[in-house]
């Protein structure tokens, strides 16, 4: 992505020869080096248990490598990284809310300010009319869509996304990349994605990053050769087919390496 007036406050990432070894001698990530400029939109792909999820928390700063640099390159201050897992770890005693301003009530942000900016927040993302509502009232989509609001409250410069969609219904699940891709386009921020989906990341990415099985080595960088507005009715069209031919040929080829 070109700079850009929405990229200059944008965090970019910067991973050089990155090895990470858990107890037992079993190796994650070999000697992996990655860069992520600032705005983009880049998803990891690769086999089960292969290392995207060690990949993404050493960039999140969650884990550290045994060898090499990770490093987030803009500001890293409290609230501006932002991290959505695959369960919305949502507080049940907590209304929705409450729950999506609970990272600027630990950053001391006063009440009225932290309340007007959950409940825009959630506008965002299509759940201004649940703002009390809990948790257990809502369906595994609208969990999510709280997660991800949580994650934006505090306008992350970074969003680090680690398959927060994957236990969804395939429905739903569209609708809340359609979402995303959105409010990438709208905000200021970079965004790392890992999937299992070569639909997901061939709709979601400008970039898709495909992994060998474990240890995780870098199988390709792929720029995705798609147009930047990206209505549901691509997802039938032969670009769009093509661009999950070249990702599954790229999976294929990281699971015989």
């Amino acid at each position: 992505m070109p700079v850009t007036e929405k990229t200059l406050s944008a965090a970019g990432v910067k991973v050089v020869g990155a090895v990470r070894t858990f107890n037992g001698g079993v190796c994650a990530v070999d000697h992996l080096s990655l860069e992520i400029g600032p705005g983009e939109f880049v998803a990891i792909l690769g086999p089960s248990g292969c290392g995207k999820s060690t990949l993404l928390r050493m960039i999140a700063g969650l884990d550290r490598p045994d060898q090499g640099v990770v490093q987030v390159e803009g500001d890293t201050s409290i609230g501006r990284v932002g991290y959505v897992f695959q369960d919305a770890h949502l507080l049940p005693w907590r209304n929705v809310l409450t729950n999506v301003a609970l990272p600027l009530e630990l950053a001391g942000v006063d009440h009225a300010e932290r309340i007007t900016r959950a409940t825009a927040v959630l506008s965002e993302v299509g759940l201004g009319d649940f703002i009390h509502r809990y948790p257990a009232e809502l369906s595994g989509g609208m969990r999510m869509r709280v997660s991800l609001a949580r994650a934006l409250v505090t306008s992350p410069v970074l969003l680090l996304m680690d398959e927060p969609f994957a236990a969804l219904d395939e429905i739903t699940r569209q609708k809340l990349d359609e979402m995303l891709r959105q409010l990438w386009a709208e905000r200021d921020m970079t965004i790392v994605f890992v999937t299992h989906s070569i639909a997901e990341a061939s709709f979601l990415a400008e970039r898709a990053v495909v992994l060998t099985r474990r240890p995780a080595r870098i199988v390709t960088d792929h720029a995705i050769d798609l147009p930047v507005d990206r209505p549901a009715v691509l997802r039938g069209e032969s670009v769009f087919a093509r661009e999950m031919r070249t990702l599954y040929a790229a999976l294929e080829e990281g699971m015989r390496a």
